[in-house]
């Protein structure tokens, strides 16, 4: 398997891409094959803009990005970040650039990441806390907040 945080270069670039110039950390072929079973893939409006609520809020790592993409982990979870611009084949396109609302009706939970700290971030930061980090009956403290492109947020631990 090979390693998230691998920093080789790629020779060449996927079609889809937009407005990357150079080679991204790692060849496609390889990040794929290093993926986890399971992997979050946000559509979002800004790539910047989304990776800096990601390491100010959330105190994600991020091991690269781009204008179109970024790979990047909070709290032990690999998250993919794709740019609008670069589903313009995708069936969702439309809907993206209407601008609907994105993410209503699911909650990207992380536990293992301080609810406190993340609140007092997010509101360093100007974000919507929608739930303040509270100690629930399930046994873990947790808040919740909605990112820029209004993805929402839990994270916690264990009370």
């Amino acid at each position: 398997m090979v390693s998230l945080h691998a920093a080789t270069s790629a020779a060449g670039r996927a079609a889809s891409v937009k407005t990357r110039t150079g080679d991204p950390w790692m060849p496609a072929p390889d990040y794929g094959r290093a993926l986890p079973a399971f992997t979050v893939n946000l559509l979002v409006r800004d790539i910047p803009r989304a990776i800096e609520f990601q390491k100010r809020v959330l105190a994600a790592t991020v091991h690269y990005s781009d204008g179109d993409f970024a790979a990047i982990n909070v709290g032990g979870v690999e998250l993919m970040l794709h740019a609008d611009h670069t589903y313009d084949k995708h069936p969702w396109h439309a809907p993206l650039v209407r601008g609907d609302r994105r993410g209503l009706g699911a909650e990207l939970r992380v536990f293992g990441v301080d609810p406190d700290a993340v609140e007092r971030r997010a509101r360093e930061y100007g974000s919507s806390v929608v739930q303040p980090a509270t100690t629930k009956a399930h046994g873990w403290r947790e808040m919740m907040v909605e990112d820029p492109d209004g993805y929402l947020w839990a994270v916690g631990v264990r009370a």
